[in-house]
């Protein structure tokens, strides 16, 4: 074996992907199912705009996998290029929106800005109280309950071994590499890729490498169909409204989230519940965003175990202090467009030993004193 991948989410699974097609013999290993973590309580969104800016050449990269996700997997993960429309209610959110369109194009990324007349015009029934939008047409939606196992399945097609329903029991450093014992057995190789999720610090820590990361669960849910009348992904800029963000699935279904306070998780459980209490407020939260909203019926709510860290970057890269060791995990609630991007670029990383994508914001090692100084 030349390469452990723990954890199953979308950073795992596509990751795993791309080191077989490099032709690296690869293990997974899931405490659960692929999949079935933070990836699947993700919104879907394949966004752009807003992004932390050196983040912006990866999410570019990811992008264009989206893109060719279906031939490459050989199934339809439901990636749709609708748009992503970020409205604006205030001047705050005016501002930032034309500050980061402004520093965002020397990144590759050029926004539509758009008066309250366009938005009405182009996209009826959206924001009838907004004073503005961007606009970015290349960008959209993906399905999560579809991606991470289209991924691994493609890869378990390579040659890939997937092990899932395992329990991480210890993790070992060995002269020839590592050691991961599981329920399922002893597994060895010289590489091991950490995308553990909210987990992630949990392994990090045991090669002197702390991450400060705290467990959050999202408040998401899907109404009953309605006419279908929503293209694009719709946001909202400045966290007007709580930052609440919603789309419309082909069969008509709207699915939202943002507007309410994520709920705290325990990690030993790593169960994390959606709150009925918080749903009225955050309906009304959306209200804005589509008024359509007021006389539907939510049919389902749901929520998953995210991990956020202190500084809101996600940690991806090598190990500043174990040979072989590689990370990618906390995510912060916004790596579901980055998740194809990710894999491909640590597969070229640990194939390579090197990638073009700028990794250096988000190395481990900015947590170290050491790090921090060198910063």
């Amino acid at each position: 074996m030349d390469v452990i991948v723990v954890g199953g989410g979308l950073m795992g699974a596509a990751s795993t992907f791309f080191l077989a097609r490099r032709g690296l013999r690869v293990t997974l290993i899931e405490r659960n199912r692929v999949g079935s973590g933070a990836t699947v309580a993700s919104f879907g969104n394949i966004r752009r705009s807003g992004r932390y800016l050196p983040q912006l050449p990866l999410a570019h990269r990811s992008l264009a996998l989206w893109r060719e996700a279906e031939k490459l997997l050989g199934r339809d993960v439901e990636f749709r290029a609708t748009g992503h429309l970020r409205l604006i209610f205030t001047e705050k959110g005016l501002n930032e929106m034309r500050s980061f369109s402004e520093a965002a194009r020397p990144w590759g990324l050029d926004l539509e800005e758009l008066g309250p007349k366009e938005v009405q015009n182009r996209f009826p029934g959206l924001g009838p109280t907004a004073i503005g939008a961007s606009f970015s047409p290349r960008d959209g939606s993906g399905n999560p309950r579809l991606i991470a196992p289209a991924f691994a399945d493609a890869a378990r097609r390579l040659g890939a071994e997937i092990v899932e329903e395992t329990t991480v029991e210890s993790i070992g450093k060995t002269p020839h590499g590592f050691e991961v014992r599981t329920s399922k057995g002893l597994y060895s190789s010289p590489i091991l890729l950490n995308t553990a999720g909210a987990w992630g610090a949990r392994i990090a820590e045991q090669f002197s490498e702390p991450v400060p990361i705290v467990a959050k669960g999202p408040q998401m849910g899907v109404t009953e169909p309605l006419p279908h009348r929503v293209l694009p992904v719709v946001g909202v800029w400045g966290h007007d409204h709580g930052g609440g963000y919603l789309r419309q699935v082909e069969r008509g279904n709207i699915v939202f989230g943002g507007g309410a306070e994520r709920t705290d998780v325990s990690l030993d459980s790593g169960h994390a519940k959606a709150d009925p209490a918080r749903l009225p407020g955050q309906l009304r939260a959306l209200l804005p965003l589509l008024p359509a909203l007021a006389n539907v019926s939510v049919i389902r709510t749901w929520s998953g175990c995210e991990g956020y860290v202190a500084d809101g970057l996600p940690v991806i890269g090598q190990s500043t202090t174990t040979e072989g060791l590689y990370h990618a995990f906390g995510f912060c609630g916004h790596g579901f467009q980055l998740g194809p991007g990710v894999g491909d670029v640590m597969a070229e990383f640990i194939a390579t030993g090197q990638t073009q994508i700028p990794l250096k914001d988000f190395r481990i090692g900015r947590f170290s004193p050491v790090g921090q100084a060198s910063s």
